[in-house]
């Protein structure tokens, strides 16, 4: 059932932008849901404040083409995501797929009118924006830090976070949710053991 335009339905938001991206898709008490799953989903995904901020300047529409673009970087970004989780390559395929998505965009660098340097995103296509900013970014956190790029631990959970953390031991999408869920099994088994 498609969402309705409104309020982001989604378990985690305010990731780095092509983790957002792949968090569009998530796991409830319902199932599988999936916010891509219509223009009325790219729209709560385009107004919501990461996205909103990158790709302000191209004003993305919430139609076919984007949401198809999208689609398309998702799936690379899943298979990118999914090599890094299990520290090995990343597929050649979904390599070539993030390539294809960088190459319809391009940073130019210029001086402003303020006499300052300004780097300014053009794309071949209005509709490649999302998809070319979502993909910028995933080459920003693996030249950083790519280590902190995780899946989160629950089994059952398909979001991503960047670990942000001190320490870096971030395990949990949400200690709110995941994590005390896993807080709460440990205890049920340490009751149920004890009372055996």
């Amino acid at each position: 059932m498609p969402h309705p335009v409104g309020a982001d339905p989604r378990p985690l938001t305010g990731e780095p932008l092509a983790l957002d991206l792949l968090n569009t898709r998530w796991i409830d008490a319902e199932g599988p849901r999936d916010l891509l799953e219509s223009p009325d989903g790219l729209a709560i995904w385009l107004g919501s404040p990461p996205v909103r901020e990158q790709t302000a300047p191209l004003a993305p529409a919430a139609d076919r083409a984007t949401l198809d673009r999208l689609l398309e970087t998702r799936t690379a970004l899943e298979a990118l995501a999914s090599a890094a989780a299990l520290d090995e390559p990343a597929a050649a395929g979904a390599t070539a797929a993030l390539n294809t998505v960088l190459a319809h965009g391009r940073i130019r660098r210029a001086l402003g009118a303020d006499g300052l340097p300004e780097s300014l995103v053009e794309v071949d296509d209005p509709a490649w924006g999302p998809a070319w900013y979502a993909a910028d970014n995933w080459l920003k956190l693996v030249a950083g830090r790519p280590d902190r790029i995780r899946p989160c631990a629950n089994d059952a959970c398909v979001l991503h976070f960047y670990d942000v953390s001190k320490n870096g031991t971030r395990r949990w999408c949400s200690m709110a949710g995941c994590g005390n869920r896993a807080k709460a099994q440990r205890h049920y088994a340490r009751r149920t053991n004890a009372g055996a």
